[in-house]
């Protein structure tokens, strides 16, 4: 199965991958890391990532389709992956696409996590919180005002991929408020297992 989970940060993304993994044995893909290893791999898209990494410039959209191309052919993808942080806009999503129909693939499911935003908020704060009560380090991006700066980016950004996956028809929605088992549940509806 190919799958792309779409939803604002802290919306549960993360993991619900993680339980799709174990359960479809088919790897979770952070662009990040896929990145880093092309570029420590010294493969030929991973050079030109690198090059523009060192001028301290985004990779562009290319490069990146580009890395997931390379991704995909790997033996542990062949029978699928899961998306998450991928495509983040309209034209990203237009050229994966289209990399996908070059290779004879298409997506199985584009599932959106629907939030409320304050009530997502409250949930970073007490996240930070429980974590600080343990005496654990509060992650950066566990910060409510870095927080709502990557909320905001992503209903600038990310947010219009909903209407395009909806135009496609591909577009499933599952309620990322309610409890993790609920939630998990509603994806094994959506993807029939």
């Amino acid at each position: 199965m190919r799958i792309i989970l779409l939803g604002p940060p802290g919306a549960g993304k993360g993991t619900q991958a993680v339980r799709l993994v174990e359960r479809l044995g088919i790897p979770q893909l952070s662009t990040g890391d896929m990145l880093r290893a092309a570029v420590a791999a010294g493969t030929p898209v991973g050079l030109k990532a690198k090059a523009v990494m060192d001028r301290g410039e985004l990779v562009s959209d290319d490069i990146v389709v580009g890395i997931i191309a390379d991704r995909i052919e790997e033996p542990d993808a062949r029978n699928g992956f899961i998306l998450d942080g991928f495509p983040r806009t309209v034209a990203q999503a237009e050229a994966f696409d289209s990399m996908l129909a070059a290779k004879g693939l298409k997506l199985d499911a584009v599932i959106e996590f629907k939030v409320n935003e304050t009530e997502l908020v409250d949930r970073i704060v007490r996240r930070a919180q429980e974590t600080e009560a343990r005496g654990e380090p509060v992650r950066k991006d566990d910060n409510p005002e870095v927080f709502k700066t990557r909320l905001e980016a992503y209903r600038n950004q990310t947010a219009p991929l909903s209407a395009y996956y909806e135009r496609t028809g591909m577009l499933k929605t599952v309620d990322g408020m309610k409890p993790i088992d609920d939630v998990t549940q509603a994806i094994k509806e959506i993807l029939g297992r």
